[in-house]
């Protein structure tokens, strides 16, 4: 048995059952990152709430989300990824229950929290499952698994959102998880196996440093245009930063079961692809608000017929996301995951040039196309390009750090959109009229300023990924596995 399949019980000779079956509850967390985008307005109107109100039913679940990620990471080195992906299932699964039955905005957004709880729990459990069970030769198709199914659900949470919102109301876009987080249950307690305990004790100050810091940090963020960037935003955001700097340091000085080794920074290629997953999590998880806003309010598009309109991305990238990661096993990950997070960029600005009452929407299944093509050339290739040289050890770590930051790129994107349209909606509209224009039919005089305003909003995540690509570019050349 090689080193890469070490800890696999002799039951569980092959990791692929266990991946297709983690990969179940990893769908479901991601498509439950997107898809309320399509249901704001029906949420809006059913529970007579604001689109900031709303909004925060999406940002209380990448908040829970993301603040937990350093630590659970961990926990699955200490009590085994099997555990923690079961207990974080169960609590999805039961939280989504609760989302479906809240009768109230207030309701929703507390059970979202205990989503994204579940949620971080479940999600480094998936890649450190994949570094410490598949062997070199056979990783790079294991990560063009888990990329395909991350790109495939951040694009059709809003599809199926469109589709549940009209057959049955928004209550059902939680309450299918139900049935499906029981057979994930069922499945995960039959083909994940119980790999070797890695961590021999646990980093509490560290746990109580990054959870301090990261919840100040995310929270100022997040409720920086709700307090009108006033003094309490800035002394959350710079305590939180002051916390994560402790972190650091104290990570520094912390020789054994470190909860984040800085040696994973050394790696030039690990460090770049945690910057560039970022931008992607935060364009990724924000860009489909305005637009589906916009389209259902403007165009007055059913739910369903909104989501119809990206559907081609999902095909697209679902398809050539498997092909891809084949492709990294023997070919340097580093032009696919350029020209994917270009195209992407490309795609976004180009929706947000159709964001027009003059000009058909039917244009986007079009550009959804290209950013299915783009999507599928940066998971997978960008995971690989993250983990190639990590000790199977750091499994846990490497997980955790690479999937919080990308959920704190996709936290800061809920915040930021949704202080874009706040503000753009404000200044074209005039405060009145904007407050006015959340609910009900949205009067024809207002039709093109309400469309320039979510434009002008989808500038916001396209930018970020020209970032992205700048950070892209410095990545060193990754050998492919017959170099070796």
């Amino acid at each position: 048995m090689t080193q890469g399949n070490a800890g696999v019980t002799a039951k569980q000779r092959s990791p692929w059952p266990a991946l297709w079956t983690m990969m179940i509850g990893f769908f479901m967390i991601l498509v439950d990152s997107t898809i309320v985008a399509v249901a704001i307005p029906a949420i809006t109107e059913s529970l007579n709430a604001t689109y900031n109100g709303v909004i925060w039913v999406n940002s209380a679940y990448l908040l829970a989300y993301a603040v937990p990620l350093l630590i659970t990471g961990r926990l699955g080195d200490r009590f085994g990824p099997r555990r923690m992906y079961i207990l974080g299932l169960a609590i999805f699964t039961v939280s989504s229950l609760a989302c479906g039955l809240a009768g109230s905005v207030g309701v929703l957004i507390a059970a979202r929290a205990f989503q994204g709880l579940g949620g971080a729990m479940l999600t480094p459990q998936t890649m450190s499952l994949m570094i410490r069970t598949f062997s070199p030769s056979e990783r790079g198709s294991a990560m063009g698994v888990w990329g395909a199914v991350a790109g495939v659900a951040t694009i059709v949470g809003p599809l199926l959102g469109g589709v549940f919102v009209d057959l049955g109301g928004w209550e059902w876009i939680f309450i299918v998880n139900v049935p499906f987080g029981i057979i994930g249950l069922i499945l995960a307690w039959k083909y994940v196996p119980v790999l070797e305990l890695n961590a021999r004790r646990f980093d509490w100050i560290g746990v109580a440093l990054s959870a301090v810091g990261m919840f100040c940090l995310i929270f100022g963020i997040q409720e920086g245009s709700n307090f009108n960037w006033d003094a309490r935003a800035i002394s959350l955001i710079v305590s939180g930063l002051v916390f994560i700097g402790a972190f650091v340091a104290w990570q520094a000085r912390t020789t054994r079961d470190a909860l984040v080794p800085l040696s994973l920074f050394a790696d030039r290629n690990f460090a770049l692809a945690s910057a560039a997953i970022t931008t992607v999590g935060f364009a990724v998880s924000t860009f489909a608000i305005p637009w589906m806003i916009y389209v259902q309010r403007v165009q007055e598009l059913s739910p369903t017929r909104a989501a119809l309109l990206i559907l081609p991305s999902g095909l697209v990238s679902g398809a050539l996301s498997g092909f891809i990661g084949k492709q990294t096993n023997t070919h340097d990950p580093k032009p696919f995951a350029l020209v994917g997070l270009a195209v992407t960029s490309i795609s976004i600005f180009a929706s947000a040039f159709i964001t027009n009452p003059q000009i058909s929407p039917y244009w986007m299944l079009l550009i959804s196309v290209f950013y299915g093509v783009g999507n599928s050339l940066i998971w997978g290739p960008l995971s690989m390009i993250a983990t190639r040289n990590l000790d199977p050890a750091l499994a846990g770590a490497g997980s955790s750090v690479y999937n919080t930051v990308r959920q704190v790129g996709a936290v800061i994107g809920s915040a930021a959109v949704a202080a874009a349209m706040s503000s753009q909606l404000s200044s074209r509209l005039g405060a009145d009229a904007a407050g006015k224009s959340e609910t009900g039919p949205l009067p024809a005089f207002l039709h093109e300023p309400f469309a320039a305003a979510m434009s002008q909003s989808l500038l916001l995540p396209a930018g970020v990924l020209v970032l992205g690509v700048v950070v892209a570019a410095m990545f060193a050349r990754t050998r492919s596995w017959s170099d070796e």
